[in-house]
């Protein structure tokens, strides 16, 4: 078996189009040995998942453009450009897109195995195409798929106030 190279560069990566956002795996439990998985993020505006909570894994973000306004336990505050939040596992949080343009981020998810949810319940992306918006079906079926990584959140999206 060889090694994960340590570069993966650019516009490279597994890429998944979520609920009308963008997500590329940059490393994942396979090639961090378990260790962290890296995500790169597209979040349109407006969008972003609701209250949830991760109990298998610490989440981060850091935030590289545009605004999302965070809620992380009792604090609700606004993530620009240069922002770092953590999130420890067990912690009641959400996030939404703000502003006018599309927000940049980096995730974080230690120790890894949340980004095979992402694999699982997106959908490939295919180059040049617009990324489509999710309705009740496909929010649903995300749900049901989010419940086996170890996500406690709405099941509906009337529950989600979607």
């Amino acid at each position: 078996m060889t090694e994960p190279s340590a570069l993966v560069p650019a516009g490279h990566g597994p890429t998944t189009w979520f609920d009308g956002n963008v997500y590329t795996v940059k490393a994942s439990a396979e090639s961090t040995n378990g260790a962290m998985s890296v995500l790169e993020s597209s979040i349109l505006p407006g969008s972003g998942p609701p209250l949830h909570v991760h109990t298998q894994e610490d989440e981060a973000f850091y935030v590289l453009s545009g605004q999302l306004s965070f809620t992380v336990g009792d604090e609700q505050f606004l993530g620009k450009a240069g922002d770092f939040v953590l999130v420890p596992r067990g912690t009641p949080h959400c996030f939404k897109n703000i502003s006018a343009h599309v927000a940049h981020t980096i995730f974080v998810y230690t120790p890894a195995g949340f980004e095979k949810f992402f694999q699982e319940a997106g959908d490939p992306a295919v180059p040049g195409m617009p990324v489509p918006k999710w309705g009740p079906a496909e929010f649903e079926r995300a749900a049901e798929i989010a419940v086996r990584h170890g996500w406690e959140g709405p099941r509906t999206g009337q529950e989600a106030g979607r």
